[in-house]
């Protein structure tokens, strides 16, 4: 993905949605890293976190894998950006439809989404 913009890596976030029991869960980390499931269910304070499954996605989110965004989400999810994004002027994540992004501060996104920073990869 961040190739096919021409943008580094480091500054193209992925939004990553993420379940337990009943609630769910946003997770915005760099494309080209891992989510530790660990770290994410410690942020949310829960005992354990998992992906949602593909096939939920849509119903839950509103959007498809590959377009999913941080902001206009069906609902209103505790979401966490990974702490890497401040050390970025501006950050890259999806806005909704597969191809499209858009650029903003990892604060500005933030505020949009009510998001903590938090090591999470």
């Amino acid at each position: 993905m961040a190739e096919l913009i021409g943008e580094s890596p480091d500054k193209v976030f992925k939004t990553l949605v993420t379940e337990h029991k009943n609630d769910n869960f946003v997770f915005v980390i760099p494309v080209n890293s891992e989510l530790d499931l660990k770290k994410a269910a410690k942020a949310a304070n829960v005992k354990s976190i998992q992906m949602i499954h593909q096939k939920d996605l849509l119903r839950t989110t509103g959007y498809i894998r590959g377009g999913c965004s941080p902001v206009g989400m069906k609902k209103q999810f505790k979401t966490f950006i990974n702490s890497s994004a401040l050390d970025l002027d501006k950050i890259i994540v999806s806005a909704g439809k597969v191809g499209i992004q858009v650029e903003l501060s990892a604060e500005d996104l933030g505020n949009i989404t009510d998001a903590q920073f938090i090591e999470i990869i």
